[in-house]
């Protein structure tokens, strides 16, 4: 199970910054080159190399390099094990929430010496 969390540990960290998650959402829409993901950010080619870097490691992204422009692309396969990841842990706290629901729906006995359910 380790082996498996280093992957989505990196996933998570290359999704914790905003200039990753919109390079993350531009290839959702399909490959780009390098300075098509540089242009709405406001930093360096060499620091969106950087960031895509980070993304390549986590396995969020993957490029080639043709000629002098490098491409790249998202890769499902990482998306796809954070999503499910997610998808465990709320499906956990839904039953959670339902089985609270369902406790605090129920008609509680009062524990009032005091107070009786017949009118005398």
């Amino acid at each position: 199970m380790l082996k498996q969390e280093v992957p989505l540990d990196r996933v998570f960290h290359a999704l914790g910054d905003p200039s990753r998650r919109l390079m993350v959402e531009r290839l959702s829409r399909g490959p780009a080159s390098v300075s098509e993901l540089a242009r709405p950010l406001a930093m360096t080619l060499a620091g969106v190399v950087q960031h895509l870097q980070v993304l390549e490691a986590s396995g969020l992204v993957r490029s080639e390099k043709v000629g002098r422009v490098r491409t790249c692309r998202i890769d499902p396969a990482a998306l796809t094990r954070a999503e499910q990841w997610i998808t465990e842990r709320r499906s956990t706290w839904e039953r959670r929430l339902d089985r609270l629901g369902d406790f605090l729906a129920e008609p509680s006995e009062t524990t009032d010496p005091n107070h009786s359910n017949s009118n005398s």
